[in-house]
């Protein structure tokens, strides 16, 4: 087949572009400095995004590594530690910032296939009042997890341990409304006032919460912290060291503002999206399917030199116009805002030719955005 004049990416929801009409308010923003906290357009969004999720206040950040590492830096001093997923975005994908700048100790362990951390271990790891142990202090979760939604009982219960215990809880929120969009739905729900409904919910659980407007929000940049009024000025003074600070960043921040009005809703239809592709890549040999929760869709290639031959899929698809993700043995497929209906159809065609005769299975991966 030839190439393709239309690129269909599936690589990851980050890749998203500002459509037409969030360029425009972006075009028109009105700027102020928001080093000396005077861009109106930051304060309205962090004024937003905290009240949208039921917090005090919040934080504009450049990127969501940012925004974790401040939460995770205002949480702890330096001899204390987190527990955290082995998988993590925060402890495997963050360059390891929290110890390399916070000397924080992570304390990681092993996440279930749902990226659950079992309650025994969380308890377990919590270190006594002991000179030799590190302190705990914070246990951090994330959801969505490789495009899975932590069990919102579940997350009840993990925080409520963790508070028990003296813990404060931070969440990682990435794809915090991709996880509302799937908890409203389980109530058979789909409104926006359903989804921020369902947002709420799970935040009131935590003490911080960072979510980001780059993915499946469609913003060109940024991420939020959201806490206490008091957690955010010390998330602010973090955010400056780590050079976080910005000056007339308002048509970033009417991006996200944008974003929080006219793209939350829209997740729905990344998720049916995603279903679809599922659907059909269903009955060929090899081939088992987990069914997506929210935007993403695992393969693993099975057999020898699997790794290779995944490398090898997804030149084949570029080749067609189809961009994909490889990791090792994985191929993730990401639905979001630049992808189609007429995408994915070509993504599933292309797939069922090469992969006709291979063994392939789907399986819950290791995490990389």
């Amino acid at each position: 087949m030839k190439p393709s004049a239309t690129v269909h990416d599936f690589r990851s929801d980050s890749v998203t572009r500002p459509t037409a009409a969030m360029r425009a308010v972006m075009a028109s923003a009105e700027l102020g400095d928001d080093g000396f906290s005077d861009d109106p357009g930051v304060n309205a969004l962090q004024e937003k995004v905290a009240a949208m999720l039921g917090f005090e206040a919040a934080l504009f950040m450049p990127s969501g590594t940012q925004s974790n590492l401040c939460a995770i830096l205002s949480h702890c001093q330096r001899g204390d530690e987190y527990i955290v997923g082995h998988n993590a975005h925060c402890y495997c994908w963050e360059g390891g910032g929290a110890a390399v700048f916070g000397s924080v100790q992570p304390q990681p362990l092993q996440q279930a296939a749902d990226g659950t951390l079992s309650l025994q271990a969380i308890e377990a790891a919590i270190k006594p009042d002991d000179p030799h142990f590190a302190r705990t202090r914070l246990l951090a979760l994330e959801n969505t997890w490789t495009g899975q939604v932590l069990p919102f009982e579940y997350v009840q219960a993990a925080t409520a341990l963790a508070h028990a215990a003296g813990l404060q809880c931070h969440l990682d929120g990435a794809r915090l409304f991709n996880a509302a969009v799937y908890q409203a739905g389980l109530q058979g729900k789909d409104s926006y006032d359903d989804i921020c409904s369902a947002a709420r919910a799970i935040t009131a659980c935590f003490d911080s919460v960072s979510v980001c407007f780059s993915k499946g929000l469609g913003a060109p940049i940024g991420s939020a912290l959201c806490g206490s009024r008091a957690f955010i000025a010390r998330a602010y003074r973090i955010r400056k060291m780590a050079g976080g600070g910005m000056r007339q960043v308002g048509a970033l921040a009417a991006a996200a503002s944008y974003a929080l009005d006219h793209h939350v809703q829209r997740l729905t239809q990344d998720h049916a999206l995603a279903r679809t592709i599922a659907d059909g890549l269903r009955g060929l040999e090899g081939i088992a399917l987990q069914e997506p929760q929210t935007n993403m869709v695992w393969l693993e290639l099975q057999g020898p030199e699997a790794s290779q031959r995944c490398a090898s899929l997804v030149k084949q698809l570029a080749a067609q116009g189809l961009l994909t993700d490889a990791q090792g043995r994985l191929l993730r497929l990401v639905t979001h805002l630049d992808v189609d209906a007429v995408g994915a159809e070509r993504l599933v065609a292309a797939l069922r030719q090469l992969l006709s005769t291979g063994g392939l299975s789907l399986h819950q991966p290791v995490q990389n955005r």
